[in-house]
């Protein structure tokens, strides 16, 4: 067990060496004794402080969360309290000091009371403030604190391992998955927005002559006699789009403030689009792109399918998988037994002795106490596989790769927007494309791609994220002096990019939609991101 001295420990122990030094310096028995006993007396409170935390641990010093749930829903800029206690079995009362949260980066942690007492045989009642700042599975994996002996000069950190699970939804998907079922719908009738078109339906366009190819159970007989010449009962149907949102995910898009990145931004955009276009009666699908296809999600409408949109974009916008993780499969078990070391010591001599496998083991046995139940990641091996599942269980954060993506993105968007063009199912085939990506830098695929799409009658719109969210003023005083001249120059070089990007898609006959003006985290609201992107109804990209 560690043990760390107070600043009033560490004075009296430098003392103590001081006079002891000074002592045999004069040889002066009186002096040398006298520092021996401040060392001595150190030593014994250093003592004293470790028996007695000892003491506290073995009668019961734990901490509890209150209630039932063990997942709890926010969305980005939201705060959320979470209540939990601090129990003492011990006959003695317990000090603590410094408290704070173990959890993940994605998410901002404070507690009150911070420091305190546990009164014997007794507990206190904690606080844990969260804040949303990024969509995903996130973990809080536990409290650490310090606790004081009876002398005080000692301080022994203690770490309770108790995880929590924090959903931090989309913003604009929030709303809709909190309703209430039941009730009246808000959206269209699944008839889908209104627009008529001829074909096989039950309200009669028109009566025409008779033309080759017409089917004779279409004949308007009776009509027919009347005018002397066969005639045809032409129909019509109500139509409704087909949108399909193309998303790209590439792990570069990550870079940035944690909340105020480009694909933080491109989630939101997704996700105001998805709400917008369901709550039409729209058909709504899902393409989520990086170096390859991450996610698929057919056309459908309803709430179901705006729960399905929010999990593909929770999930498959992570970067768990081996070819998106900035860590291997060693670093992977190293992070999983630093995790797994408050719940099962053993998991660290396995680790020690390579014995990989028996690790495994152990994180499996230990995925009934997770709060998410994610699908396996993909990995470089079986077991690789297994100890990624076990940090998207827990919550864990893992950092990007640092290799980008963006020409295996060109290839995979171009195929993706080929895939889309040759769907043959009318319920699936595509009327209007959305694709929410940086312009590219290549264009011949996707130029293709574009075509073939446009013939089959769909409209295809592009909108690019914000590339850099400009730093708040209350943060700047905490920056480097270069920092505004190397934010300039960046922000100037992606514009720039950018703008050649959007005249290539323009020529390739894509709609580019721009956004506005940059939005600060919190993200905005469904209809602030309307707003933004200047745009309503079919037009909103």
């Amino acid at each position: 067990m560690s043990i760390y001295p107070t600043r009033t420990a560490a004075h009296l122990a430098i003392a103590g060496v001081v006079v002891f030094g000074v002592g045999i310096a004069l040889r002066e028995a009186v002096v040398v004794a006298w520092g021996g006993s401040i060392l001595v007396a150190v030593a014994l409170a250093r003592a004293v402080t470790l028996v007695s935390v000892m003491r506290i641990r073995a009668a019961g010093f734990e901490m509890l969360w209150t209630g039932a749930e063990r997942v709890k829903r926010a969305k980005p800029g939201e705060v959320i309290t979470l209540a939990a206690e601090v129990r003492n079995r011990d006959t003695l009362a317990a000090r603590y000091d410094k408290l704070r949260v173990v959890a993940s980066p994605a998410v901002e942690t404070w507690v009150e009371p911070m420091a305190g007492e546990v009164p014997a045989t007794g507990s206190v009642k904690l606080a844990v403030h969260v804040r949303a700042l990024r969509v995903g599975y996130h973990g809080i994996y536990g409290l650490a604190l310090e606790v004081r002996g009876a002398p005080g000069l000692f301080e022994v950190p203690l770490t309770f391992a108790n995880p929590f699970g924090i959903e931090v939804v989309p913003r604009s998907l929030a709303r809709p998955m909190t309703l209430p079922h039941g009730g009246r719908s808000r959206t269209r009738a699944m008839a889908g927005r209104a627009g008529r078109q001829r074909g096989d339906g039950t309200d009669l366009h028109e009566l025409r002559e008779l033309l080759p190819g017409d089917s004779f159970r279409r004949i308007a007989w009776k009509a027919s006699a009347k005018r002397g010449k066969l005639v045809v009962k032409e129909f019509e149907r109500e139509e409704r789009d087909v949108v399909i949102l193309v998303l790209d995910a590439s792990v570069e898009l990550w870079s940035g403030a944690t909340g105020g990145a480009p694909l933080d931004r491109a989630i939101d955009l997704v996700a105001t689009l998805a709400v917008h276009h369901v709550g039409q009666g729209d058909l709504v699908g899902l393409r989520i792109v990086g170096s390859r296809e991450l996610c698929r999600v057919d056309p459908d409408v309803g709430r179901q399918q705006i729960a399905k949109i929010s999990s593909a974009l929770m999930t498959h916008t992570a970067v768990l998988d081996v070819d998106r993780c900035g860590w291997d499969d060693s670093d992977i078990a190293v992070q999983v037994t630093e995790h797994l070391r408050p719940l099962d010591p053993r998991a660290v001599s396995d680790l020690r002795a390579n014995r990989i496998d028996k690790l495994v083991g152990r994180a499996e046995q230990m995925l009934s106490h997770a709060p998410f139940d994610r699908p396996p990641p993909v990995g470089k091996s079986e077991q690789d596989a297994k100890l990624r599942r076990y940090a998207a269980c827990f919550g864990l954060h893992v950092p990007p790769r640092m290799e980008p993506d963006r020409g295996r993105t060109a290839v995979a968007l171009a195929e993706t927007l080929g895939d889309i063009a040759r769907t043959k199912d009318r319920r699936g085939r595509a009327s209007l494309v959305h694709v929410v990506a940086p312009p590219p830098d290549q264009m011949d695929e996707i130029g293709k791609s574009v075509r073939r799409l446009k013939a089959k009658g769909a409209v295809v719109r592009w909108t690019a994220p914000p590339v850099a969210v400009p730093v708040r003023e209350d943060q700047r005083d905490e920056l480097p002096p270069l920092y505004d001249v190397v934010e300039r120059a960046v922000v100037m070089r992606a514009s720039v990019a950018g703008l050649r990007g959007e005249q290539a898609l323009r020529r390739a006959g894509v709609k580019v939609v721009r956004a506005t003006r940059h939005v600060e985290a919190p993200l905005p609201t469904t209809g602030e991101a309307l707003d933004a992107l200047g745009q309503n109804g079919r037009d909103v990209a």
